[in-house]
């Protein structure tokens, strides 16, 4: 499987930590993101993170910036991307599991390195359930094409 992975200035060493937690796991990464401290824009790499999930180029993908939120939205952006912020295994394992989120995003300033390493481990091992769940996930989906 190939997760793509994207972060602003904020997130470079999560995200290198991230990366690293999962090529240990088995999964190729694709690295969308900044290596650099200095100070850029989270859209760009929430966007990329967004269509390389929505072009089949990875299996699933992962934003990092400062909150979680500013790369979550741009990603959110691309069409047929459910990204989803999460600060908690729980809630990272239920986005999968009822909402087939392909876009996993968090906070750099908000969890630490062996939270989000959880958090991401939650994500990646749970499975859409379907059912009642895809109705309301195609009803998410047809908002795009209004």
């Amino acid at each position: 499987m190939k997760i793509a992975i994207g972060n602003d200035h904020s997130a470079v060493e999560l995200k290198n930590i991230i990366r690293e937690h999962l090529e240990q796991k088995g999964y190729e990464v694709l690295n969308l993101g900044t290596d650099s401290g200095e100070s850029c824009d989270y859209p760009v790499y929430g966007e990329k993170v967004g269509r390389a999930v929505a072009s089949g180029e990875a299996d699933l993908g992962i934003a990092i910036c400062g909150t979680g939120v500013g790369i979550s939205l741009a990603a959110n952006k691309v069409k047929g991307i459910r990204a989803c912020v999460c600060s908690e295994p729980y809630t990272a394992r239920l986005s999968r599991m009822h909402n087939n989120s392909n876009v996993l995003a968090f906070g750099a300033r908000v969890v630490g390195s062996e939270l989000a390493k959880m958090i991401v481990d939650q994500w990646l091992e749970a499975e859409f359930e379907g059912g009642r769940h895809q109705r309301r996930v195609d009803m998410i989906m047809a908002i795009e094409e209004k």
